[in-house]
């Protein structure tokens, strides 16, 4: 993934929308006076597909909306920002029935046909009675055509911008919209991730695209190594523009996806920096993975990327902890940073320096790993560690 090779385009005031759907925004005041409640509603039943954190300390919302998947189509999504109403117990269970029912009365609809999700601190029961009294306004103030900019605004956490892009496939619209920064190395799709479409794509197509463009972009990326208890990425499709060519519409959903990855990426807690890890030749794309995710992930690599220090010995370090299983031998690895190959060869202290520079020039940094051990081959993408992050995850809850 390279950044600025995106077809998708950033969403604006002036850029298309998928027909049939209306969107609400309000303030419950969870953390501040932030819009924190959004829903889309649909004007009738779409398909929709979703995958969600595998966190054994999943929130009510994700186990909720499992469930719901199981019908195969919905008609409106609810997300909570600033709470997670994770590890609340039966009252976080019954909090959410309660939001749910208010909702399904509102748009008169099946609470069965409601999609859901909640991010935020982990913990804290959510302010039920000012949320429900939020939602109460639901049915007077849908947005129609849909105001998707304000949707992604208020999932927002601690994300400094909106990440909202869209395109056109065919006749149809693809809008996606992401929210996230911290907490992240998804183990499924990533953060929140929702698709809007009015493309007319059968229920299991779409499935099967998500699922596997999800793991083509979201389960790529990493920022902590923290997989959040409240991950969730969904697509609806109203089928409002009719049919499209399937393959168009997966590439379409790959840019999409991708894009709004890089900008997850890009926003991350602290972030100066992000970089590109390509482990080749390994002997299966499941060890190239788990190869290119230590090296994204570890600590010293992610320092030395910050101070654009061309550090290769971190990078060899973070191979070498990789599991012994792997056919990995120091002998036939090679290492390159930017362009310049940094193991074996003998790095000269005039290389490094030029190196440095390049490093310190750079938004972008790519890290590349042969293995000369097959034809295994995967990509993580990662970011620099910053005394930002730290600074900002020390008071989170304060």
């Amino acid at each position: 993934m390279k950044p600025g090779a995106f077809l998708s385009r950033p969403l604006d005031a002036r850029s298309p929308v998928p027909q049939g759907f209306a969107t609400f925004v309000a303030s419950a005041g969870i953390r501040n006076h932030a819009r924190d409640i959004a829903v889309v509603h649909a004007d009738a039943p779409c398909a929709v597909a979703g995958v969600y954190t595998r966190s054994h300390f999943a929130g009510a919302a994700v186990r909720a909306s499992r469930t719901q998947l199981a019908k195969g189509s919905a008609r409106a999504l609810l997300v909570i920002s600033k709470n997670a109403n994770v590890a609340t117990g039966v009252q976080g269970e019954a909090d959410l029935d309660v939001l749910l029912e208010t909702l399904s009365q509102q748009l008169s609809i099946s609470r069965d046909d409601i999609q859901t999700a909640a991010t935020g601190v982990i913990g804290k029961r959510l302010p039920v009675g000012r949320i429900a009294a939020c939602l109460a306004q639901t049915r007077e103030r849908l947005s129609r055509p849909p105001d998707f900019l304000s949707f992604a605004e208020a999932i927002m956490t601690t994300d400094t911008t909106r990440k909202a892009v869209a395109m056109r496939v065919g006749k149809s619209v693809l809008v996606g919209i992401a929210k996230g920064v911290g907490m992240i190395e998804p183990d499924m799709a990533t953060l929140l991730v929702y698709f809007f479409t009015d493309a007319r794509i059968p229920q299991p197509a779409l499935q099967s695209m998500l699922t596997q463009v999800a793991d083509r972009t979201f389960n790529c990326i990493t920022i902590d190594s923290d997989t959040s208890t409240s991950d969730s990425c969904v697509a609806f499709s109203s089928g409002l523009a009719g049919p499209v060519e399937t393959n168009a519409f997966a590439d379409a959903l790959l840019d999409v996806a991708s894009h709004l990855a890089m900008l997850v990426l890009r926003d991350g807690e602290g972030v100066t920096k992000v970089f590109t890890t390509i482990v080749e030749h390994a002997e299966s794309d499941a060890v190239a993975r788990a190869v290119a995710k230590s090296i994204a992930n570890s600590p010293l690599v992610k320092t030395a990327i910050h101070g654009a220090d061309p550090n290769w010995g971190r990078v060899a370090m973070a191979i070498g902890k990789c599991d012994r299983k792997y056919q990995i031998d120091p002998q036939r690895t090679r290492i390159s940073i930017c362009g310049t190959c940094v193991y074996p060869a003998v790095i000269d202290e005039a290389t490094l320096s030029a190196l440095r520079e390049t490093m310190a020039a750079a938004e972008h940094i790519d890290i590349r790993v042969d293995l000369a051990a097959g034809h295994g081959r995967a990509e993580a993408w990662g970011c620099d560690l910053s005394p930002a992050y730290v600074a900002l995850n020390s008071h989170y809850t304060t």
